[in-house]
């Protein structure tokens, strides 16, 4: 019964994270992006990716910010890092303490197509959260640089 539970639990996690890989919004450079959006963005535009995630309560030892954070503490930045991805910050939201908040850049749409592909296959995250399994809501924000920002 135990084993059930936690190959529920950790389909609910991969849950958030599956979004990731189908199909997002598009980012990166000017000149990859549609005449529309592309008006105000650097042609030297990395690709950002801005993700909350919320964690669900602990119950029976399952979920609970303080995993999640020992998750991301533990592993799961270094594999992004590792992947080609990276980690610009990391931040708990202070108005949701349940809410972590984190920041990823690549070089371009299929890089990060190619990066979180590559992620949810990897032997050390498959661990990861087997290890730490939280069940999450994630939101998800897709950015390009503007031409006039700093970062890039």
């Amino acid at each position: 019964m135990r084993g059930i539970v936690a190959i529920f639990v950790i389909g609910i996690a991969w849950s958030g994270i599956a979004i990731a890989v189908e199909a997002p919004a598009p980012c990166g450079p000017a000149g990859d992006l549609a005449a529309e959006l592309s008006g105000s963005v650097a042609a030297d535009s990395r690709c950002f990716e801005l993700r909350m995630y919320t964690a669900k309560p602990e119950v029976d030892g399952v979920g609970g910010i303080r995993k999640l954070h020992q998750r991301f503490r533990e592993k799961e930045v270094a594999i992004f890092e590792r992947l080609g991805a990276e980690v610009v910050a990391v931040w708990q939201r202070l108005d949701d303490p349940n809410t972590l908040v984190w920041m990823l850049a690549y070089r371009n749409r299929a890089h990060r197509q190619e990066v979180w592909k590559a992620f949810l296959i990897d032997p050390e995250w498959v661990e990861l959260v087997a290890k730490y399994p939280v069940p999450i809501s994630a939101e998800v924000f897709m950015m390009s640089a503007t031409d006039y920002s700093k970062l890039k």
